[in-house]
C-alpha cells in the first residue's frame, strides 16, 4: 500500500497574494538524485543538496532582467542553462559567481523552455513550436526559426523524454478552446500532431504529465471537474515531414476525483508508477471542502491509499524525483518521500496478510548421532510456546477495540487501561494503516493530561512516539507536557524522532537539562545507546594517543606564546586555561544535552532564544562542549557505530552560536577568560589543519594536471618538487 513519509522543508517561499502559482518556476534534478536546482522569483537559480536541506550555490540576474524559463543541468558538460528575457540563453558552471559575466547568446525568436533529458542533448523549444538542439543553435544564434504553430495557438506545457534511443520533445497547445499534443522527434527531425478529445465546454486541462512505459508515451492530464485521463501515444507512430497532420488522440478515464460543488482552480496530477497517481489541490474525500491535501490514488482499484494535509495555500505545483515529491505550499517548499509497493487487490482492500519473520523462518533440525549412524528419520521438534507467543495468542483470542473505541476509552479510562489498549492496538495493526490515527490518539492523551492533572500516561506516549509516525506539528503540546512533567526520557525520544521541533522548544529543553541537578539526573532511565556513548567517552577521558584533527597539547602551549602580557602572566593564564580534561556534567545529564546538539535548527531562529540563557549556564555549556572537542580531537576517538553521538561539526557550530549570542557577557566574566583562551586555541588548530589540507590539495591537483612524458624509455627517474 502506498505511503507518504514524514517530510521536511527544503527552502522558504515568499507567498504572493491572489496568485494561483508560487514563485517557483521549476525544479530540475542535477548531478544525482540528491541534488536539485530550483528556479524562483523570476531572477534566481539555487542549487540544493536535498538530504542536507542546504543550498550549495545561488545565481541571480541583474535588476530589470527576468528568467523566463527554469534552469536545467547538462550532465555532459556539467553546465547550467537558462533563458532570460525570452531570447538570451545563459550558460554557466558551478564555480561561476557572477551570472552576468558568464556566457550569453541572443537568439532570433522567443524561447518557451530549454529541456535536458537524462541521456540526451539539451534542446530549445521556441514559443512558436520550433525545436533546436542547443549546440547547433549556439553555432549560429541568429539563424531563422520556423513557425510550427498557427496564429493564436499557444504552448501550455512541455517536457522531454528519451525512448528507444530517441529523444522526444512533447508539448501541448491551446487554440480557441481546442487542445493539441505535439510529438517532436529530434533524431529524425519529424513532428506529429494529435487532437485531444474535448471535455465539457469551457474546461481546459489544469496539468499535464508524461512518462515512457511499454513502448508508449503515457500522457496524464487533469481537468477542473476532477476527471483524470490517460492517453497513449506510440513512439513508433506515423510522422510526416511536410507539416504535421492532426490525428485524433483517444483517452481513458483513470479517476474521477471528488471536487465538490466548485471547480478546481489550481491542481496537479502526476504518475508515480503504473498504478499510482499523486494529486495535489484536490479535496480529501472525507475531510470537507478544503483543498490543502496531497493524496496518492491507486488507479487500478480507484482507492485513496495515502493522504497528507499541507499547511498553507497550495498552488497546484508538484514535481517528483527519486521517490520524493517536491511541493510548494504556504511559505515553504517541502520534500515528502513516498513509497509505492506493487499493488494487488488484497492490499487495496486492506486484506493483505503481513507475514512476520517468525512465520517464514524455517525450523532448524539439529541432527543427532542416531540419525548420522543409523539413518533414523529426524523428528521435527515441537515448537516451544514462549511467553511472547502465549501473550500474542491470548491477545488474539480476546476481543479487540477499534481505533475510535480506543480514542473514546482514552477520555475516561485509567492510565493503566489506556496503556494496555494502545499497546494491543499497536501490536495487531500495521503502522501504515494507523499513521493518520496515531496523531489523533496522541492529541487525545495529551489533551486529557493537560485538563486532568491526575492523569498522565508516560508509557502510552512513549509507545506512540516510538512508532516514529508522530511529529511536533502533529502534536505540538506533547513535548511541552513532557517538560512540565519532567519526563526526560520522553523528551529524549521526541528530540530523536521529531524532525520539526521549533528552536524555542529546543532551547527550552536545553535550559531544563542544564538546570537539572546531577544527582537527580543520575536517577533517570534514559535511552541506552546515548548513555553507553557517554560511559565510553568518560572512561577514556585520560587516555591520549597523540595528534588528532590538528590539535595536541604541544600545539596548545605554542598557541599561547604570543600573548602581550609578561612571562608570569602568561604562565598563570596557561595554568588557569588548561584544557578541560574532566567532564563537567554527570553521565545522564550529558546524554540529554547530546540529543539537543543533534537536533535540527535554523541559526537565525535559534540565536534569539540562546540569548535568554544565564552566564553560568553558558559557561557550563561551553565547558562541556570544550570537553567533547578534546575527546574527539586529541584522544584518537572513533565514534562507535550504533551509538547516538554528536558530530564534531555540530559541536563547533554550537560553540560558535554560543559565542555569538553571549560574547560581550563572556568577555566581562572572569571565570570565562581561560575558557575563551582555550576556544581561541581550538580555532587556531582548526585553521592550521585546514591550511595544511589546502596545501596538500593544491599539490595533488598539480600532480593530477601534470602531463606524462611520452618517451620515458625503459628506465627513468623523475624528481617532482612540490614547493
Amino acid at each position: 500500500m502506498a505511503a507518504l513519509c514524514e517530510g521536511y522543508t527544503l527552502c522558504g517561499l515568499v507567498p504572493a497574494p491572489n496568485q494561483l502559482s508560487s514563485e517557483i518556476q521549476g525544479i530540475e534534478e542535477e548531478r544525482d538524485c540528491d541534488h536539485v536546482i530550483v528556479t524562483k522569483s523570476a531572477r534566481s537559480v539555487t542549487l540544493y543538496k536535498v538530504s542536507d536541506q542546504k543550498p550549495l550555490g545561488s545565481w541571480t540576474v541583474k535588476q530589470g532582467q527576468t528568467l523566463t524559463c527554469p534552469a536545467v543541468f547538462n550532465k555532459h558538460t556539467n553546465e547550467y542553462v537558462a533563458v532570460s528575457d525570452n531570447k538570451v540563453i545563459r550558460i554557466w558552471k558551478e564555480d561561476d559567481v557572477i551570472l552576468d559575466k558568464t556566457f550569453k547568446a541572443t537568439v532570433s525568436a522567443d524561447v518557451w523552455k530549454v529541456h535536458c533529458a537524462l541521456v540526451g542533448e539539451p534542446a530549445v523549444l521556441f514559443q512558436r513550436g520550433a525545436v533546436r538542439l542547443l549546440d547547433s543553435l549556439l553555432s549560429a544564434p541568429q539563424q531563422p526559426v520556423e513557425e510550427v504553430l498557427v496564429q493564436e495557438e499557444a504552448i501550455r506545457w512541455s517536457t522531454s523524454i528519451v525512448a528507444e534511443t530517441q529523444q522526444l520533445i512533447i508539448f501541448t497547445t491551446e487554440l480557441k478552446g481546442d487542445h493539441f499534443l505535439y510529438l517532436q522527434r529530434l533524431n529524425g527531425n519529424s513532428v506529429q500532431k494529435y487532437r485531444l478529445e474535448p471535455e465539457e465546454p469551457g474546461l481546459s486541462p489544469l496539468s499535464f504529465w508524461a512518462s515512457y512505459r511499454d513502448k508508449n508515451i503515457c500522457l496524464l492530464y487533469l481537468y477542473p471537474n476532477g476527471h483524470v485521463y490517460q492517453s497513449l501515444v506510440s513512439v513508433r507512430g506515423p510522422a510526416v515531414d511536410e507539416g504535421p497532420q492532426v490525428v485524433p488522440l483517444p483517452r481513458d478515464q483513470l479517476l474521477s476525483l471528488p471536487v465538490g460543488e466548485e471547480l478546481l482552480e489550481a491542481a496537479s496530477a502526476i504518475f508515480l508508477d503504473d498504478a499510482h497517481v499523486a494529486v495535489v489541490g484536490v479535496p480529501h474525500p472525507s475531510a470537507g471542502p478544503g483543498k490543502d491535501f496531497l493524496c496518492i490514488w491507486n488507479t487500478n482499484f480507484q482507492t485513496l491509499q495515502a493522504a497528507k494535509e499541507m499547511a498553507g495555500k497550495l498552488y497546484g505545483q508538484l514535481w517528483s524525483y527519486s521517490s520524493k515529491l517536491f511541493i510548494p505550499h504556504g511559505k515553504a517548499l517541502s520534500v515528502i518521500p513516498f513509497a509505492c509497493p506493487r499493488s494487488s487487490l488484497a492490499s487495496a482492500l486492506g486484506k493483505l496478510k503481513q507475514v512476520k519473520i517468525e512465520e517464514i523462518k524455517p525450523l532448524t533440525l539439529v541432527p543427532s548421532w542416531n540419525t548420522i549412524l543409523h539413518g533414523e528419520k529426524a523428528v521435527p521438534p515441537k515448537p516451544v510456546e514462549t511467553r511472547k507467543t502465549r501473550t500474542t495468542r491470548k491477545t488474539q483470542l480476546s476481543p479487540s477495540l477499534t481505533i475510535d473505541q480506543v480514542q473514546d476509552l482514552i477520555k475516561t479510562a485509567p492510565a493503566e487501561e489506556v496503556q494496555k489498549e494502545v499497546e494491543r492496538l499497536l501490536s495487531r495493526q500495521d503502522l501504515q494503516d494507523l499513521q493518520l490515527s496515531l496523531g489523533q490518539l496522541a492529541l487525545t492523551v495529551v489533551s486529557r493530561s493537560l485538563a486532568d492533572p491526575a492523569f498522565y500516561s508516560s508509557s502510552t506516549l512513549t509507545q506512540l512516539v516510538h512508532t516514529q509516525c508522530l511529529s511536533h506539528s502533529v502534536c505540538p503540546d506533547l513535548l511541552p507536557l513532557a517538560l512540565e512533567k519532567k519526563d526526560y526520557f520522553l523528551c529524549q525520544l521526541c528530540l530523536q524522532f521529531f524532525p520539526d521541533i521549533p528552536e524555542a522548544m529546543t532551547c527550552a529543553c536545553l535550559k531544563a537539562f542544564i538546570s537539572l541537578p546531577d544527582a537527580d539526573a543520575e536517577k533517570l532511565s534514559l535511552e541506552p545507546d546515548s548513555v553507553s556513548f557517554m560511559e565510553m567517552l568518560i572512561s577514556n577521558e585520560h587516555a591520549q594517543t597523540g595528534l588528532q584533527n590538528g590539535f595536541s597539547p604541544m600545539s596548545y602551549e605554542e598557541d599561547h606564546t604570543d600573548t602581550i602580557d609578561g612571562p608570569q602572566t602568561k604562565a598563570k593564564e596557561r595554568e588557569n586555561a588548561s584544557p578541560q580534561q574532566i567532564c563537567p556534567l554527570g553521565l545522564h545529564k550529558a546524554a540529554l544535552i547530546n540529543e539537543v546538539l543533534q537536533t535540527a535548527y535554523s541559526e537565525t531562529f535559534l540565536l534569539p532564544h540562546l540569548k535568554d540563557f544565564s552566564s553560568d549556564h553558558v559557561v557550563l555549556f561551553l565547558q562541556y562542549l570544550e570537553f567533547l572537542y578534546l575527546r574527539y580531537s586529541t584522544d584518537g576517538f572513533i565514534q562507535t557505530q550504533g551509538c547516538r553521538s554528536p558530530s564534531l561539526n555540530q559541536i563547533m557550530d554550537w560553540v560558535c552560536m554560543l559565542l555569538d549570542a553571549h560574547f560581550t557577557v563572556l568577555v566581562m566574566t572572569p571565570v570565562a577568560k581561560g575558557l575563551l583562551l582555550n576556544l581561541q586555541c581550538f580555532v587556531r588548530s582548526q585553521v592550521r589543519l585546514f591550511s595544511e589540507l589546502g596545501k596538500i590539495e593544491g599539490s595533488l591537483q598539480e600532480l593530477n594536471n601534470m602531463k606524462m612524458k611520452k618517451d620515458t624509455g625503459e628506465y627513468s627517474i623523475e624528481i617532482i618538487e612540490l614547493y
